[in-house]
């Protein structure tokens, strides 16, 4: 079973980086699309980045492209999210998910993801 677990989170000025790492202690998510959400405080939980078990296709928000990239390594049962020019309204609790390639939803819908971290927080201050 799928077990994951963030870390990577913490405090930054606004300009700067952080980079998040999701480890998969069940070993098995080699064949999942893996997926980044956040959720700030009083606002609904949205879709960050993903990327399919090959690695060969990412997808991302329109309000992190071009500054964040997800990547994984399937090999160490890990998936990262890089995160540059950070900004305050970047601030929340970043988790990873798991979706099966057979989920009848889109990589960009929390709701096909059946596997989730307990999060990690992202505080952004200017």
């Amino acid at each position: 079973q799928v077990q994951l677990v963030e870390s990577g989170g913490g405090l930054v000025q606004a300009g700067g980086s952080l980079r998040l790492s999701c480890a998969d202690s069940g070993r098995t998510f080699s064949s999942y699309t893996m997926g980044w959400f956040r959720q700030a405080p009083g606002k609904e939980r949205e879709f960050v980045a993903a990327i399919t078990w090959s690695g060969s296709n990412t997808y991302y928000a329109d309000a992190v492209k071009g500054r964040f990239t997800i990547s994984r390594d399937n090999a160490k049962y890990m998936v990262y999210l890089q995160m540059n020019s950070l900004k305050p309204e970047d601030t929340a609790v970043y988790s990873c998910a798991a979706k099966k390639g057979s989920s009848v939803y889109s990589n960009f819908e929390a709701r096909g993801y059946v596997y989730w971290g307990q999060g990690t927080q992202v505080t952004v201050f200017s």
